[in-house]
């Protein structure tokens, strides 16, 4: 097996156990908090590419994350190409 095929694989089963512990995630919002914490992509274009998916598709959900206080959190946008950059927030250590 490729190691650019057991990547994916571990992706997909972090999907999957993030949508395991949260029912109410869709996959591609459980992939963008995957690929925040993992640092595959920071901003919604980078997302779609990699995945292969509509960016509007993206932008939507991003947007149901980021409504779901304290899921993630919008760094920059740019209106031009409608990036957005994201970020996990800090988490408490209390």
């Amino acid at each position: 097996m490729s190691e650019e095929a057991s990547d994916a694989d571990r992706f997909l089963a972090l999907v999957a156990a993030a949508q395991d512990r949260d029912i109410s995630l869709t996959s591609i919002q459980a992939g963008l908090l995957v690929a925040a914490e993992l640092g595959i992509a920071g901003d919604s274009r980078a997302f779609a590419r990699k995945l292969g998916i509509a960016h509007s598709l993206v932008l939507r959900e991003l947007n149901v994350l980021v409504e779901r206080k304290g899921v993630l959190q919008i760094v920059k946008r740019d209106l031009r190409t409608m990036r957005v950059h994201y970020t996990l927030p800090p988490r408490d250590e209390t």
